[in-house]
């Protein structure tokens, strides 16, 4: 039986381990640019045995109108190629392997983050029961603070072109950044994940209504990305049920399914699935019955996907040995890679872990973001 601490091909790329680094947004990376502190902060966490398998980046928007947090790295410009480049090279040279989360916040911002002001765009002008990071001038000084999303405008029919353009764009960038290839952040109530879900959705053109419809513009960006880079270094994050930024569909499986059977054919890496509530209740469910996960695999194998299948949320090294035994590829840790550097050292011989300290999660400097120890050699 595989242990999360085998190797494993996953794509183009052969992985020491089977523990991923979960995408996790930090705001650190003021005018949206990748910093020398995060290449220091991933590399930390790359060492083939101590560290993760696989390191997904935070999300990091595919344009300026993608933005929905303050000091969230972009990859829509040279300038940032070039920030990114110092990242992967530093995972690089302690041998690890890095893939960016390609993103596109939707209704999930403010107006104060979007080119001169405007409003944030989204399938349908619906807004948000949400919040959204910015900072804030308080007697001189920069505070972070969660406020609420902004009314939304609804996207045109002849701009949804340019939305797939702008990741394939940066499915390009990616690779010309150096990094081993991308996620497609299709989960957690972002852009594409508002087209899926009637929640968000209330579109009557070929991209709303019948499930067939709300799905695609998700499928039209998954099949540009493979098309420009190859489907062997593209994976991509669904959240089923997650009620995160307002994220609500009464007939999830039935989506769901019908996502990852289109999918089959693309000769995807990986795809990675977060299991109830981001951050929160493994059992959540929208709709009237509890969400099937095996099934949904199942109906990914039954159509010919070979994709690994990384699940999310919640794992800890037992829960992890359970998941590979039922069917699982890979198990993703986030707020354990926050505080421990090398997570997958500890879960082996079974901690001692560090505790993480929240305060520190969103904005700051080194503390609480590169100054976690690792355990004596």
């Amino acid at each position: 039986m595989s242990t999360l601490f085998d190797p494993i091909r996953v794509g183009a790329w052969s992985l020491p381990n089977r523990s991923v680094m979960a995408p996790l947004t930090r705001n650190r990376a003021p005018g949206q640019l990748p910093t020398a502190l995060m290449a220091t902060y991933y590399a930390q966490r790359a060492h083939p045995q101590h560290g993760a398998g696989l390191i997904v980046t935070e999300a990091t928007p595919i344009c300026p109108e993608g933005h929905g947090y303050a000091d969230t790295p972009g990859l829509h410009s040279d300038e940032q190629v070039r920030a990114w480049k110092a990242v992967t090279d530093a995972v690089h040279a302690v041998g690890g392997h890095i893939v960016v989360q390609l993103w596109h916040v939707g209704r999930v911002s403010h107006t104060s983050l979007q080119p001169n002001g405007q409003a944030p765009v989204a399938p349908s002008a619906v807004r948000a029961n949400a919040k959204t990071f910015v900072f804030q001038e308080q007697n001189g000084q920069k505070v972070g603070a969660f406020v609420d999303t902004s009314e939304p405008r609804a996207l045109r029919l002849d701009e949804l072109p340019g939305i797939v353009q702008a990741y394939r764009d940066a499915a390009r960038r990616a690779i010309e950044a150096g990094f081993d290839g991308i996620e497609i952040h299709g989960a957690n109530g972002y852009l594409l994940d508002q087209f899926l879900r009637r929640g968000s959705n209330h579109r009557d053109d070929a991209y709303g209504g019948a499930i067939e419809h709300r799905a695609r513009l998700l499928l039209e960006v998954m099949r540009a990305v493979v098309d420009e880079i190859g489907g062997d270094r593209v994976g991509l994050r669904l959240s089923p049920v997650t009620a995160a930024n307002d994220a609500q569909d009464d007939e999830p499986q039935p989506l769901f399914e019908h996502v990852v059977r289109q999918l089959a054919p693309l000769g995807l890496a990986y795809l990675h699935v977060i299991e109830g509530q981001t951050g929160g209740a493994r059992d959540f469910q929208q709709g009237p019955a509890p969400f099937d996960y095996a099934a949904l695999r199942q109906a990914y194998r039954d159509a010919g996907g070979q994709a690994a299948w990384m699940v999310n949320n919640g794992y800890d090294a037992t829960l992890a040995q359970q998941a590979l035994a039922d069917g699982a590829d890979l198990v993703a840790f986030g707020k354990g890679f926050i505080a421990n550097p090398d997570l997958t050292r500890r879960l082996r011989q079974d901690g001692p872990f560090n505790a993480a300290d929240r305060s520190t999660f969103y904005g700051g400097d080194a503390r609480g973001y590169t100054d976690y120890p690792a355990l004596a050699a």
